[in-house]
């Protein structure tokens, strides 16, 4: 599924389980930013735990779903209608490739249930870039370009940096400095996804933390896992779904997922999942993100709607969509 109503190979958006600056100067919005020692509050496709549990996909319009999760008879303008009512969170993707219109936001924030949330994958020219310190203007350019439109229904937003891109401890506190919490009265919550091995360090760790940052975690094998706790909420993303199964995982794996969810956000930490740190966090409710991307992507809807099950979650009623 895309993240969009037409057809759009960029268009992705992901179904999580949602359980209850610089030396560059401000980018050129009026936001406040992060840092500066100040305690900064901010707010993908499945189901909620408070701390809430989200286990959704990454888009809403993708071909193969309308063989096995849509209707038959079900407009493709209806299908981010339908998914909205069927899961309880969506990280949009198209953002990564491309600047989406304010108005497209709001038809989105407006088609969908007034519990559902949008993490949003920020602007790839905001992290592929070789010094992240002169961001600025691109981070500007995507914070204002509309994610404001989604409102209370706006979740995380995600920065993906590159699997070549390198941990440099000052270039990349630049970065983080530049980071707004909040954009025309909503709060923001940021999460970052490092790629190169380089970010399996403390340093990194205690700059995510400084700056109220989640790290995601992730279970594909290329990429750095660390499930180490840098925010008081969690985003995982998992990426090793098999076509072989109905649900992406096997009921075990989805056993598995569930339980580190409730772990999460009941305010403890899963003890199976890899960490640099033997810390423990601070014993408090969190809300928790976990999405179904890539791997099989076909099996992302019965994947999220398995684990949201698991969860005890209940879709919302399912008005004709």
């Amino acid at each position: 599924m895309g993240d969009g109503f037409r057809p759009c190979r960029h268009h992705a958006a992901r179904f999580p389980a949602r359980l209850p600056v610089s030396r560059l100067g401000r980018p050129r919005h009026a936001s406040t930013h992060r840092g500066e020692g100040r305690s900064h509050a901010s707010r993908n496709v499945c189901g909620r735990v408070q701390g809430p549990v989200q286990h959704p996909i990454g888009r809403w319009n993708y071909a193969p779903w309308r063989d096995n999760f849509y209707p038959a008879t079900l407009p493709q303008s209806r299908e981010l209608a339908y998914a909205s009512r069927h899961l309880s969170a969506i990280e949009i993707n198209s953002t990564y490739h491309g600047t989406q219109k304010r108005t497209s936001f709001a038809k989105w924030r407006d088609e969908t249930p007034d519990d559902f949330v949008f993490a949003v994958k920020a602007s790839r020219f905001a992290t592929n870039r070789r010094v992240l310190a002169e961001s600025g203007e691109s981070i500007a350019r995507f914070i204002d370009s509309g994610i404001a439109e989604l409102g209370r229904k706006l979740g995380p937003v995600v920065w993906q940096f590159a699997p070549t891109k390198q941990f440099d401890a000052e270039d990349f506190e630049a970065f983080l400095q530049l980071l707004p919490a909040s954009v025309e009265g909503v709060t923001l919550r940021h999460v970052l996804e490092v790629r190169h091995d380089s970010f399996r360090s403390p340093d990194y760790l205690g700059l995510a933390r400084k700056y109220k940052a989640a790290t995601v975690f992730t279970d594909a094998r290329k990429f750095p896992s660390m499930a180490d706790l840098t925010a008081d909420f969690v985003y995982a993303r998992l990426m090793e779904s098999s076509a072989k199964l109905k649900t992406g995982y096997g009921p075990k794996a989805l056993d598995a997922w569930a339980m580190r969810a409730q772990s999460w956000a009941q305010g403890a930490q899963p003890d199976d999942l890899p960490r640099l740190e033997d810390r423990k966090p601070a014993a408090r409710r969190r809300e928790v993100f976990i999405f179904f991307i890539n791997g099989a992507k076909e099996r992302a809807p019965a994947a999220a709607q398995a684990l949201l099950e698991r969860l005890g979650w209940t879709p919302p009623a399912a008005t004709d969509a």
